[in-house]
């Protein structure tokens, strides 16, 4: 039988795939910083019609907001918006090769951090397919640029950056959540969730509005696109927030890089775009390290 953790892992990693596509869309006529505001502004309604409809099923009273979730929402919702903006400065880096190999220690970045920061004990095996799962990614990164000259600058130091950033927004989101000790994994990942998408709403919205006010009739105008990337942002967002309630994060990120093998798969059906060998030996990688992961019974 399908664990949950393994249904929210892998609806999450779909739906960040089409979500990505979509907000490639709109950077052609929007601002990066406009595309991100979309996913938060376009993806707030929706949030918290999912929390009603799960409390008005569950019958759940009030919920009491702890420091603890505060702080830790809100802290991983700033770090979620940081390691978007490193990700996005990466772009405009001559050495992005060398970036967004160091953002695919993430994987590796959360287990470690979260073992030493988090208490969070991860299996022998959980950590060799973690390691065979990263190798993979590094791989595919250095196949699409023929090798990496430099192992250290400016791009890479965004990379880690970024990396490091998105590790500590995945163990927050999950200390956060547990913090609200519900029964239901659901509803608490919707909490959190729909707390840490009106903040980051608030943030780029303000962010937005000191860079160029005019960006925001372009988004009003473009709300056909915006509310795609919206409707399943929140969809991929609810995965991965309910994922990381049930499981340890370390362990959720090593099976959410199927999202990688699902951009390829579109690449090579739609675009037929043929995948170079080191792809295919990355590609192989990652299956091998999410095989070993899900036999190992975490």
């Amino acid at each position: 039988m399908l664990e949950s953790w393994i249904f929210w892992s892998l609806l999450a990693a779909s739906m960040q795939s089409v979500r990505t596509a979509g907000q490639k869309k709109l950077n052609e006529h929007i601002s990066a910083l406009a595309a991100t505001l979309v996913r938060y502004l376009f993806g707030l309604p929706f949030a918290i019609a999912y929390v009603a409809w799960l409390v008005h099923a569950e019958d759940y009273p009030s919920v009491s907001l702890s420091t603890t979730f505060i702080v830790s929402a809100v802290v991983a919702g700033v770090l979620q918006i940081i390691a978007t903006i490193l990700l996005i400065r990466l772009f405009s880096l001559r050495n992005f090769a060398v970036g967004s190999t160091y953002v695919r220690s993430e994987i590796l970045l959360t287990a470690i951090v979260g073992s030493v920061l988090f208490a969070e004990v991860l299996s022998i095996t959980g950590w060799l397919a973690i390691a065979v799962s990263v190798a993979g990614l590094i791989i595919i990164s250095l196949g699409k640029t023929g090798g990496i000259t430099s192992l250290w600058n400016r791009s890479a130091a965004y990379g880690l950056g970024a990396g490091l950033a998105f590790a500590l927004t995945s163990l927050l989101i999950r200390k956060a959540s547990l913090s609200l000790s519900m029964d239901s994994a659901m509803l608490a990942a919707a909490i959190t969730l729909t707390f840490m998408i009106a903040l980051q709403t608030v943030i780029t919205f303000v962010c937005v509005m000191y860079n160029d006010a005019r960006e925001l009739k372009s988004v009003l105008r473009l709300w056909r696109p915006s509310l795609f990337v919206g409707i399943t942002s929140v969809i991929g967002s609810a995965g991965w927030f309910t994922a990381f309630t049930l499981e340890r994060a370390a362990y959720v990120k090593t099976l959410g890089q199927v999202e990688f093998l699902i951009t390829l798969a579109i690449a090579i059906v739609y675009f037929k775009e043929l995948p170079s060998r080191a792809e295919l030996t990355g590609m192989l990688f990652i299956v091998v390290g999410v095989v070993v992961l899900l036999l190992s019974g975490t």
